[in-house]
């Protein structure tokens, strides 16, 4: 069975960043999508003096289904074949992604005007003053808006990736995926740029054991007054040290730890609803509901449907 994958353009500009541009070609790689590196010119100088020779020009957005822009320089200024080229791949439907200083290449197209968008946390002054039109959201690691999608700095491009890959194919292969890069399974696009993590002058001052621990029990009825107890602190003080270190609540992060865990038992087939709650940690159905709607706005037999075809697909693929 021959299955056409999703077509990925990366789209490399003047001293882009070399390791963004490897992660996309890792990240959205076979077995889900097929990427190809595209240019305005044929030998294009990436930083640290890495030499890009693309495989296609640009032409190659025409036929992308997604059009993935890297981190530049505010140096670089995309010439006037490069706006056009990504102006008529978004009005084809193209979903668009940029990365830091790459954001402000999609604003000189003009594809951010009215739209969210989030860059790396210094260049967010210079992408209000540049383009007025463009609501910028300085704080956040990445920005969904839908066809549209920004990153802050390197590291928030692969936590984007893996957000674009659970949104295509579930959670299953998103964890597949950080898996063999070794990289963080989830880190929500509303955790903060500006998180605070100084190395502990004492050994008990990180929540690192503390989510090791956690992490292996999601499926237990622990709370945020269980974490603390388990770390010997107030919950004032858990909070605290999340906000520094995490950067969301220990609420926040054991349910979508738990919401994590509830999607990977849907998609590999378990239709009892109740079970998932309770081995997800969830506790009830009506729960689960309730945190898949306001989390992805879908039903537990909604996502269900989608993911579990996405993952059969995956095999057919692999096969």
């Amino acid at each position: 069975m021959t299955i056409r994958l999703s077509q990925v353009a990366v789209l490399v500009e003047e001293q882009a960043s070399a390791f963004e541009v490897g992660a996309v070609t890792e990240m959205l790689g076979p077995p889900h999508y097929d990427v190809t590196i595209c240019a305005a010119d044929d030998r294009t100088e990436m930083r640290g003096g890495l030499v890009a020779r693309a495989a296609a020009g640009l032409d190659a957005l025409a036929g992308a289904d997604t059009v993935v822009i890297p981190d530049r320089p505010l140096s670089t200024v995309p010439g006037v074949p490069v706006t056009a080229a990504l102006r008529d791949a978004h009005a084809r439907g193209a979903r668009m992604i940029a990365f830091g200083g790459g954001v402000f290449t999609l604003a000189t197209a003009g594809v951010l005007d009215g739209r969210r968008a989030t860059t790396h946390r210094g260049l967010a002054e210079d992408l209000k003053a540049q383009f007025p039109a463009v609501r910028v959201e300085a704080d956040p690691l990445f920005v969904d808006d839908g066809d549209v999608l920004t990153a802050a700095g390197s590291a928030a491009a692969l936590d984007l990736g893996l957000h674009v890959i659970r949104t295509d194919h579930g959670a299953e292969a998103g964890c597949a995926v950080a898996k063999r890069l070794a990289f963080p399974v989830h880190r929500d696009g509303l955790q903060s740029q500006s998180v605070d993590r100084p190395l502990p002058r004492i050994r008990d001052g990180s929540v690192t054991p503390l989510l090791t621990w956690a992490q292996s029990r999601l499926h237990e009825p622990i709370g945020v007054a269980e974490l603390a107890a388990a770390a010997g602190i107030s919950v004032a003080t858990l909070h605290r040290r999340f906000a520094a270190q995490v950067g969301v609540t220990p609420l926040a992060w054991l349910t979508r730890g738990r919401l994590l865990i509830a999607c990977r038992l849907l998609e590999r087939g378990e239709t009892r609803i109740e079970v998932v709650a309770r081995r997800s940690g969830l506790g009830t159905a009506s729960h689960l509901r309730v945190v898949m709607r306001r989390e992805l706005g879908l039903t537990p037999s909604a996502y269900q449907r989608r993911y579990a075809a996405a993952a059969a697909r995956s095999a057919d693929i692999s096969t």
